[in-house]
């Protein structure tokens, strides 16, 4: 019987969403999103998803987030009129956990909730009056459900198991690229050193929300004097870059060449790079020390060497493959030193030392998503594992 899930989004223009829906739909499952809408909807067009728009959000503004849920949770009802009983409801992000079980109160009250979280907003992790609220609700809302899906282990070390409210089983899914038609990018990536008078050139792409990396990487690209370039692709934050464009007509040797598909453009834009920024400090501290990005694996994938810091959860899985540029520390000066000694030989030991990792650490193919999808199957026919077990899975970590 094919299994039909619900997926509750936090935001329709995520391409993280129409990620998750393509796995659950080659692993076999029928897919309804229902989820607030607060950019371009990126589910409209797939005529074999459902999408109900639950309501209007803006990014950065916690309270109209808020008042938009519990509006939200009132029209239930009416919203989900028209959407058949699911299996299971997949809640992505503690906003849409809110609704999660009274979602499934309109189904009946007996539908298994999973509650997927790959960011740890730094509110949870405030130790005053403000955290121990919205950890409460975490736990509150998160009472219902039978299984937590998060992308690092770190977020389970330094938050789940210390701080949260939550005691569930945890599903590991890593932010690997979707690889559906293995034939496409099967071939190893060929390393591509500058030509003699070009720069190297270091790609930022995905998610672009960190203002402390463009000020690092502008003032190192105008230091390096067209030695480097630094090219921007992915979807910007307009609440931490409300003045973008005039940042990048500013910045000396960067440019910004807008949105892509994923995973349909990433051969084609990390072929065209030869390193990728693997660092954040959006949540400095905190979840950018324990996040495992999209662009780690995607720029790993394709032959971009990821660059990354040594004391995050990023440069330790960097290190323990003996992969990457790693960097004590990230400022312009410390780049600038580290890419004045960089030749062509050691970019072609970096690049080998990539090239030689085994493609299941990088990508998620479509015997992974059945796996996934067999797994939330399992969730409606037995009782929920132990609380605390990593479920043993295809998808998770080799490392």
């Amino acid at each position: 019987m094919t299994l039909n899930v619900l997926y509750l989004a936090h935001d329709l223009s995520d391409p993280a969403i129409r990620r998750r829906v393509m796995m659950l739909k080659a692993g076999g499952a029928t897919v309804t999103v229902a989820g607030f809408l607060r950019d371009e909807n990126r589910m409209a067009g797939d005529p074999q998803v459902k999408v109900v728009v639950l309501g209007e959000t803006a990014d950065g503004r916690l309270g109209q987030r808020v008042a938009a849920v519990v509006k939200a949770r009132l029209s239930l009802a009416s919203l989900l009129s028209g959407v058949a009983r699911p299996d299971v409801i997949l809640a992505r992000n503690l906003e849409v956990l809110a609704l999660s079980g009274s979602t499934s109160a309109q189904f009946g009250g007996s539908v298994p909730i999973v509650y997927e979280c790959l960011d740890i907003h730094r509110l949870l992790l405030d130790r005053g009056m403000k955290g121990r609220m919205l950890r409460a609700a975490e736990g509150f809302f998160g009472r219902s459900a039978c299984l937590l899906a998060t992308s690092s282990p770190a977020f389970v070390e330094h938050y789940f198991k210390p701080l949260s409210k939550l005691d569930l089983p945890i599903l590991l899914l890593e932010n690997k690229v979707l690889e559906l038609e293995p034939t496409a990018t099967a071939t190893k990536p060929a390393p591509r050193p500058p030509a003699v008078g070009q720069p190297w050139r270091i790609g930022w792409f995905g998610a672009i929300r960190c203002r402390k990396s463009f000020a690092i990487l502008s003032a190192f690209a105008a230091a390096m004097q067209g030695r480097v370039e630094v090219v921007i692709r992915g979807r910007v934050s307009p609440k931490e870059f409300p003045d973008f464009e005039a940042m990048v007509e500013g910045a000396a040797h960067v440019s910004f060449h807008g949105t892509y598909r994923n995973p349909e453009d990433l051969a084609r834009i990390y072929d065209e790079v030869q390193f990728v920024w693997a660092i954040d400090f959006f949540e400095e501290g905190l979840n950018s020390l324990w996040l495992l990005p999209n662009r780690l694996y995607e720029g790993a994938l394709h032959g971009a060497v990821p660059i990354a810091l040594s004391a995050t959860e990023t440069g330790r899985f960097l290190a323990a493959r003996q992969i990457g540029l790693l960097l004590d520390r990230a400022d312009p000066q410390a780049l600038q030193q580290r890419f004045d000694a960089l030749d062509g030989a050691e970019y072609q030991a970096l690049f080998d030392a990539l090239a030689a990792t085994e493609r299941t650490q990088w990508v998620t193919d479509r015997s992974d998503c059945q796996a996934l999808v067999r797994q939330l199957a399992a969730l409606g026919r037995a009782a929920p594992a132990p609380a605390g077990l990593t479920i043993p899975s295809p998808l998770q970590s080799e490392g």
